[in-house]
């Protein structure tokens, strides 16, 4: 087979003939031979199918080659367990890592659709909910290209996250059946199934003085797995993303099948698929909090029993586990890993228990992502015991050497052993999930200097006082690969020219962008790429919601999920302020601007619904007043996801960074806006920390309370009357959405929210508007200056290098696993343009 370059082209170099037409025959083989259709009754859907599954064999050969080289030579591998992976699309991300794009776009362009309108086919895997999910595809792509040897592990959802309508402002929840077509990525392996226990008793036996514990398992569901291979930057190393799907070992009772009972023959069939049906179930209920915790055991018990099968085919014996695996700990979800651990290793391989906790908390590491204490999760013991019963007696035990620890540290001290507990026993007796994933880790991690630091202050005080040096720092970081090099291909070629081809290997290249960033010829050219990604945003935004914008005016974008810290509330609380400062001056030479929303909200969280639903209210109203000309337009998105992340980013022109400060653990948005051009606005909270000291204080806006004044002001009380009093500007605000100026249909619609606001400021959103709004007019100011404001976007751009999920990983590696890195082959290190022959 002939294989292609897997150099991306410079420009103006001709693309590989004898590649293309090799492309063009296996598109047309995979139409005919896989699909079954001639070209001229092929739809779109088959178009891309078959060019998927013939880029697809290209990736195989490079994949099979890296397991084998892995195998061979016994290396270290690292297991990612997260209960979310949000890879988006992977067809042009494949192809930009394989060098294939050009190659690609020039093959379908001769034989059918084109290659963009192709890979809108592409259903958009929404198997993940925000920035855990994509920070664990952006990791997955680095370990590839940095080469190495992992295996990420989830759960394949037959419906992910759902998809979101927006119906008269109003969120709407509909599954997201991203599987209805089937998927050319994945590889079923039905040899590959493991048995996961749930419910049923434990027995003890007396085994020579010694006590063993066996547990009879009330139900059992098997664990079936699907491989995804995820490519690195030029081909060079291929690793698998394992999916797990759940399904009954008995699908079918047909004794109660012949009674005439069709529904009930296959009840155990239907409880088994639930686990793998739908990403985050509604946990208001106990039957959704017991589906949840059955999604979390689910994962990790298959995902560990196939690590362990893995290992001992190779090393033939579980001592040497730390030695060849380390096991990261995506968030608190994959946290039974430290008890199933612990199960396998005592229960099933008579492993001593002291010997099993050592091999346990050398094999485990944690990232934390969160300093909400409602978001480390606990469960109550009941449904553990019911549930789960050999595991809660592992954690009874775990807890009871642990305290012992704690006694020993602070003797008598009751409240510090309750603070360190792995039982709740202030809140009806609850296992702390947060808590279990940190002793059973030998590093614990935060995912930004600040998050690093207020967890030894806040949520882990405590537990780092009884395991002092155990919590370290990995800020996060994002693949450019996607999010500059695909998201903003115009850009990237922009720059290529300045900074030369070499800069697609080493991100630390771009600092050669600054010397130019002041020269006004190539500040021309760079406001062109941004002005182009902008008319593409504003066409989008007129398909999807009718909104008519300018692709002239500042692009002020918050994207994320809504949540009540991440103050969307008080970005759309300026805007009405805004919009009535217009009314009030409308003839003042204001700076036009279209303010952009999107994000979704969990389907029970009633508040942050109705926060989407005022921001719509909002700008229905501003959208359609004469009044102010058409200079603030307001647009909420709606089911927003990595595609649409990937039109909006490029041509932002303010990054909403807003969250209340000492919540927000990190961010990746941050990143990717500021990568692509984009000013930050932001409180000194997560990675804006490291942004500002890396882009310059000159070249980000930050505002507000820092973390420290937010914890006395809440000491303090949450009522904010007094701020509001000294501002009348905020007070007209907040009355406009109380009393239903926004909401005629339904005055009182929003009286809530205004409550909320005067009296239960409990993130800050009335104490920091004051000084979100001036920054906001120190914005506008900044904006008319259009040189200066060049030079600050461009100067984010080149000073962003350090924010590559490569460099995190490597720190990832060199720190916590122990693997090795193997350097990136360079194109400017003597590598010829062509690759290697497959």
């Amino acid at each position: 087979m002939h294989d292609p370059t897997f150099y991306p082209q410079p420009p103006g170099q001709p693309v590989d003939e004898l590649a293309v037409a090799e492309i063009k025959s296996a598109i047309l083989t995979k139409l005919r031979l896989a699909i079954g259709k001639e070209a001229g009754m092929a739809t779109r859907y088959d178009w891309y199918k078959a060019a998927a599954l013939a880029l697809r064999d290209r990736i195989v050969h490079r994949w099979l080659a890296a397991d084998k080289e892995i195998y061979d030579s016994g290396r270290k591998r690292v297991y990612y367990l997260s209960l979310e992976f949000l890879i988006g699309r992977l067809f042009t991300d494949a192809l930009n890592n394989m060098g294939l794009l050009k190659v690609f776009e020039t093959a379908l362009g001769d034989i059918g659709p084109g290659l963009s309108e192709l890979s809108q086919s592409e259903p958009d895997a929404a198997l993940g909910n925000g920035g855990l999910g994509r920070l664990a595809a952006c990791f997955m792509e680095s370990m590839a290209t940095l080469a190495i040897p992992a295996i990420g592990y989830g759960i394949r959802y037959d419906l992910g996250l759902f998809r979101q309508i927006i119906n008269h402002g109003w969120q709407q929840e509909y599954p997201d059946v991203w599987l209805s077509h089937g998927n050319p990525w994945e590889f079923q392996r039905p040899e590959v199934s493991y048995h996961v226990h749930f419910d049923g008793t434990v027995e003890h036996i007396d085994e020579n003085g010694r006590d063993r514990a066996v547990w009879h398992p009330g139900e059992t569901v098997e664990a079936v797995a699907y491989d995804t291979p995820i490519v690195g930057w030029r081909g060079n190393h291929v690793n698998a993303l394992r999916l797990w799907s759940a399904r009954s070992p008995d699908p079918l009772k047909l004794d109660v099948f012949n009674t005439g009972d069709y529904v009930g023959a296959s009840s155990e069939e239907a409880r088994a698929e639930a686990i793998c049906k739908f990403l985050y179930p509604n946990d208001e209920s106990q039957a959704g909090r017991e589906l949840r915790l059955r999604q979390e055991y689910f994962f990790v018990s298959a995902s560990l029993q196939d690590l362990i099968k893995r290992h001992l085919g190779s090393d033939g014996q579980l001592r040497s586990l730390p030695q060849k695996a380390a096991v990261q700990l995506n968030d608190t979800h994959p946290s039974l890993a430290v008890t199933e651990l612990m199960r396998i290793l005592v229960d099933l391989h008579n492993f001593r228990w002291d010997e099993a906790w050592k091999i346990t908390v050398e094999t485990l590491s944690y990232t934390n992502h969160t300093l909400l204490p409602e978001a480390l999760e606990t469960w109550p013991v009941e449904l553990f015991q019911r549930l789960l019963p050999r595991h809660l007696e592992i954690i009874y035990r775990i807890n009871a050497v642990h305290l012992a620890l704690a006694e020993q540290r602070a003797p008598s001290d009751i409240e510090f052993r309750a603070s360190v507990s792995l039982i709740d026993e202030k809140s009806g007796r609850r296992v702390r999930m947060g808590q279990l994933a940190f002793i059973g880790s030998h590093r614990i991690n935060g995912v930004s200097a600040m998050h690093s630091d207020l967890m030894k202050d806040t949520v882990f005080h405590d537990l780092n006082h009884l395991y002092p040096g155990r919590i370290t720092n990995k800020t996060n970081g994002i693949t450019f690969r996607r999010w500059l090099m695909l998201a903003n291909p115009k850009l990237t070629a922009l720059l290529c020219e300045v900074c030369g081809d070499g800069v697609l290997d080493d991100f630390s290249l771009l600092e050669n962008l600054e010397a130019r960033a002041s020269d006004n010829a190539f500040q021309q050219e760079f406001r062109k790429v941004k002005h182009h990604n902008k008319i593409a945003l504003a066409r989008l935004i007129n398909e999807r919601v009718g909104v008519k914008v300018d692709a002239s005016a500042l692009f002020d974008v918050q994207i994320k999920r809504i949540h009540e810290y991440k103050r969307q509330l008080l970005n759309i609380l300026e805007t009405v302020a805004l919009y009535q400062a217009m009314r009030d001056d409308p003839q003042k030479d204001w700076v036009p601007r279209v303010k952009i929303f999107a994000g979704k909200a969990a389907a029970s969280y009633r508040y942050a619904k109705l926060i989407i639903k005022l921001i719509n209210d909002v700008a229905e109203v501003i959208n359609n007043d004469p009044m102010i000309g058409g200079r603030l337009k307001v647009a909420f998105l709606p089911d927003y996801n990595v595609s649409l992340a990937e039109v909006i980013i490029p041509a932002a022109d303010l990054s909403e960074q807003i969250s209340t400060a000492g919540m927000e653990a990190s961010g990746t948005g941050n990143m990717k806006l500021a990568l692509n051009g984009a000013l930050t606005i932001g409180t000194l909270d997560g990675a804006n920390i490291e942004i500002r000291d890396h882009v310059g204080a000159e070249n980000i806006a930050i505002f507000g309370m820092e973390a420290g004044d937010v914890t006395i002001r809440r000491k303090q009380g949450l009522d904010a009357t007094d701020v509001i009093n000294r501002s009348p500007r905020l007070a007209r605000a907040i009355h406009a959405i109380g009393s239903g100026e926004f909401s005629p249909d339904d005055r009182s619609r929003f009286e809530s929210v205004a409550h909320a606001l005067r009296y239960l400021d409990y993130y800050m959103v009335s104490a920091d508007f004051g000084s979100y709004y001036d920054t906001q007019r120190s914005i506008d100011a900044r904006w008319q200056v259009i040189p200066a404001w060049t030079r600050a976007s461009i100067l984010n751009v080149t000073r962003m290098a350090w924010f590559s999920s490569d460099r995190t990983i490597r720190e990832y590696a060199e720190e916590i696993w122990n693997v090795p890195v193997r350097p990136t082959p360079l194109a400017s290190q003597g590598q010829g343009v062509r690759g290697a022959r497959a």
